[in-house]
């Protein structure tokens, strides 16, 4: 419930940034409503906001939306979900349901907590997206009061305690100096789409180094071969079982922020 209302609040941000790339109320309500992932939200009425053609734009959006399925390939072990309430599911997972989720040490308490931050942060979600529009789109210019900054600075904090490694710090380095060479050449929207080229580049640069060798175990961690990342923090529960008290905090570790 924390969680959800924590981050649901940050609705305003998206609501007001928005209102402030000439989105209606409605077309920003509707994002919220059907999207419902908030860095890509960010993402795709950041790069309207500057000037970006819609395809370019919704492209962005979508490589960022990308994870989650990542996120659900994971979660599908460790819910077991039914059926016939995949598709409902589906629509919540996003890194905070990931989070929590893989957080529990077992099955019932992981669904328990999947279900309460979905809800009451999609719930706070939408309502605060229609406030936040609401109040800017009866503001004549909300960059006057700076707030065609706070999109920018949400996206931000979202980002931030996802850079754990020194990998991945490099690499958000490394796209941001790529994004800032490549925006006066290239059209509004697409410095973001090449910015993605870091990860690759990363990659290459530090193969090698500091992996740990498959079958080899990390000391203190009881997990084996490679490194966790968003939604990989170990294995999953065996059905009907209850993983050790370990398994939580290696989750809170390898889980997304």
């Amino acid at each position: 419930m924390g969680v959800g209302v924590a981050v649901g609040l940050s609705g305003f941000a998206f609501g007001i940034t928005a209102a402030t790339a000439g989105l209606t109320v409605l077309q920003s309500c509707a994002l919220s409503l059907l999207v419902f992932t908030g860095a890509s939200q960010f993402a795709l009425v950041g790069a309207l906001a500057a000037g970006g053609n819609p395809f370019t734009a919704a492209a962005g959006a979508f490589f960022l939306g990308v994870r989650n399925g990542f996120y659900g390939l994971r979660l599908a072990t460790v819910l077991a979900v039914p059926g016939r309430w995949r598709p409902v599911v589906a629509h919540a997972v996003i890194d905070e349901t990931t989070a929590v989720s893989l957080a529990r040490p077992d099955r019932r308490s992981a669904r328990v907590g999947f279900a309460v931050t979905a809800v009451s942060l999609y719930a706070l979600w939408n309502l605060t997206t229609l406030l936040g529009a609401l109040g800017a789109s009866r503001i004549a210019d909300p960059a006057v009061w700076g707030l065609d900054a706070a999109g920018p600075a949400v996206f931000l904090a979202l980002l931030a305690p996802m850079l754990r490694s020194g990998r991945e710090r490099a690499t958000a380095g490394l796209a941001v100096v790529i994004a800032l060479v490549a925006l006066p050449i290239l059209p509004a929207g697409v410095p973001v789409l090449t910015a993605a080229l870091a990860a690759p580049l990363v990659l290459v640069a530090t193969r090698g180094r500091g992996a740990t060798p498959v079958g080899t175990v990390r000391e203190g961690t009881g997990v084996s071969g490679g490194t966790a990342g968003p939604g990989a923090p170990g294995r999953a529960p065996e059905a009907g079982s209850d993983a050790g008290p370990d398994r939580g905090g290696e989750a809170r570790r390898g889980g997304a922020g």
